[in-house]
């Protein structure tokens, strides 16, 4: 087993004297023909196997098969397990459950984002939570954030250099990123700058994040240091990056499906080398997730006649090569993990059989049932409570720009000229109230939002970008109805209407996870998703456009913890100031003393000038 990234002396002995015929191997996969990474060519081998690593690849048979497991991999094609290189393993679902469904399609090493731990935990806690996931038959590695992707109140209490740093030399900790706050960078963010020499230091990459960037701006990133960047959103956007030295990865995700129209436009401009590119499903929400993850992915390369050794390549060798772990995942080869898809056909790249760090998931097309292991409640995750109650006067609504929805995720300010007092919005206009609340109770945000909704009641929701509350609805008994049932069932996603509950998912680990399996979090989803298209959204994905309504890494406005800001301007058009305090007792001295340290610049804008 590997300890601190590595294995033991011990172990490493013991691996040669399989060689030897002194120890037998756990497990041998023989008469297969595996694709061999480092020639793309398939070859016929025997393949042993100790606990969780390969020990041998090749034609003899160990001389010392004393209680080892052999399999007849005969007309069967073996290829590494597959890597999602870019994963907010959060959306709903929680870091294990994810894990467990990927690997029963074979996608067998997560590369995770970790801000929520750095919401959620402190540094201790948070890396001993990551070490059991170390325990895992999933590799799951980590990134360590350099900002919050948002406006908090607190910014620099979670992001300095002390906290930083030290996810970043965390063993389990592989690159740094994803760099959404790429443009403080290019205005002269020196701390910024050292925190990535660090990460450079340490041999970790920068992941970037960088969509609709120029070559100029793209050109500028790369002298900063940043390696790689996900957010092509074209083919000509894929092929400049290559151009520039990026690792690039291929986006497939519910609101971002693009990896079809991105592989049609790269190979119609004749792109016929590969090893720069990966692909990523990039935190999509669980019903996308229900027939796998990046074994869809190398299924469309196929398809579209990216070359076959290319394709899984692409989704194993060259995301561990570009991570600098191609020394224990990415190939068939002595000494990896024992990350292993059998396949039934060499072009269709759903697993009859996975193994994950020698452990079967799926054998003979059959999952393995594998039960939770990590202990939620030892790091306090395991329960959502709130002590405060939401009330008619918290539901007051009086600015003049709210939030208009362009798609899932981009919002627009838009001067309000629906009447915004009355309990109940017309359902002829498409306004609904947005309410964004601390999950404290101490401060609120009220806004509008256009386009989520033409007739709905009301929605609470605990999962949202910082963990605070969010409120949507024409009605706004319904949100409390909403809000009360929240508090029941110990956070989650609730639905109104005309005072019923007609949906909910319970989240019950911190408000933000599902602490059950993936399968049925998909039905649940699926459920939420039709009860939202019945009552008027219209867009392709609710949960992100919940999850996103204070993310700042997107334009153009969002609502935040400091009110409601303009995204490219980095300032308030409405500031917590003309907000409402929900505690009569809330330290404004100190909010203010936080607010002018932060440089966070407050002014008053009309929609026209916006």
């Amino acid at each position: 087993m590997l300890e601190n990234g590595f294995w033991r002396n011990r172990d490493l002995r013991k691996h040669v004297s399989i060689m030897d015929g002194i120890t037998a191997p756990t497990l041998v996969l023989k008469n297969g023909t595996y694709l061999n990474m480092y020639t793309k060519k398939w070859l016929n081998a025997n393949i042993w196997i100790y606990c969780d690593r390969i020990v041998y690849v090749g034609e003899k048979m160990p001389s010392n098969c004393e209680d080892t497991e052999i399999v007849d991999c005969s007309g069967k094609y073996l290829v590494p397990g597959y890597v999602e290189m870019h994963a907010h393993p959060f959306q709903l679902y929680n870091p294990e459950s994810l894990a467990i469904h990927a690997a029963t399609f074979g996608t067998t090493t997560l590369v995770n984002d970790n801000l929520m731990w750095r919401f959620l935990l402190d540094k201790k806690k948070a890396f001993s939570l990551i070490g059991e996931f170390d325990e895992l038959p999933v590799s799951m590695y980590w990134w360590a954030r350099f900002d919050s992707q948002t406006v908090l109140h607190d910014e620099e209490a979670l992001f300095n250099t002390e906290d930083v740093l030290a996810w970043l030399k965390h063993p389990s900790v592989v690159q740094g990123g994803e760099l959404t706050s790429w443009p403080s960078l290019l205005n002269g963010d020196d701390i910024l700058l050292y925190w990535m020499q660090k990460a450079k230091q340490l041999g970790k990459p920068i992941e970037g994040h960088f969509p609709g960037a120029s070559e100029k701006t793209l050109t500028k990133l790369k002298l900063l240091g940043v390696n790689a960047d996900h957010e092509s959103i074209s083919g000509k956007d894929v092929i400049k990056r290559m151009e520039l030295g990026y690792q690039t990865g291929l986006r497939h995700s519910s609101i971002r499906p693009d990896l079809p129209r991105l592989l049609d436009e790269i190979l119609a401009e004749g792109v016929d080398v590969f090893d720069s590119l990966s692909f990523t499903t990039d935190g999509a929400t669980p019903a996308f997730y229900k027939e796998g993850l990046i074994n869809r992915c190398i299924k469309i390369a196929i398809d579209k006649g990216v070359p076959l050794a290319d394709a899984y390549r692409m989704g194993s060798y060259n995301p561990s090569k570009h991570l600098h772990l191609e020394e224990k995942i990415g190939s068939i080869a002595p000494g990896r993990l024992a990350h292993i898809n059998i396949l039934l056909d060499k072009t269709d790249p759903d697993p009859e059989s996975v193994l994950a760090k020698g452990k079967w998931i799926r054998k003979a097309g059959k999952v393995l049932k594998m039960e939770s292991t990590i202990d939620w409640q030892k790091y306090d995750l395991d329960r959502f409570h709130l002590s405060w109650d939401l009330s008619l006067s918290d539901l007051q609504f009086s600015l003049p720009i709210g939030l208009d929805m362009v798609n899932d995720v981009i919002m627009k300010p838009y001067a309000i000229q629906t009447d915004i007092t009355p309990d109940q919005l017309p359902e002829n206009r498409d306004d609904a109230f947005l309410l964004l609340m601390d999950r404290n109770g101490q401060w609120r945000s009220n806004t509008t939002l256009r386009g989520f909704t033409k007739t709905l009641g009301g929605l609470a929701s605990s999962y949202s970008t910082t963990g605070d509350l969010v409120f949507i609805g024409k009605n706004k008994h319904d949100m409390l109805l909403a809000f009360r049932r929240l508090k029941e069932i110990g956070g989650g996603i609730v639905i109104a209407h005309e005072g019923e509950i007609l949906v909910e998912i319970p989240l019950k680990l911190s408000g933000i996870m599902f602490e059950g399996k993936m399968p049925e979090l998909i039905e649940k989803e699926e459920a939420l998703r039709a009860c939202l298209e019945k009552y008027g959204y219209s867009f392709g994905d609710p949960v992100y456009s919940i999850l996103f309504l204070s993310s700042t890494h997107l334009p153009y406005i969002r609502i935040t913890q400091k009110g409601i800001v303009d995204v490219k301007k980095k300032r308030s058009v409405i500031s917590f100031d003309d907000q409402i305090s929900k505690s009569d007792n809330f330290d404004k001295n100190r909010y203010y003393h936080s607010r002018d340290a932060l440089s966070f610049p407050i002014f008053f804008a009309n929609v026209i000038g916006f």
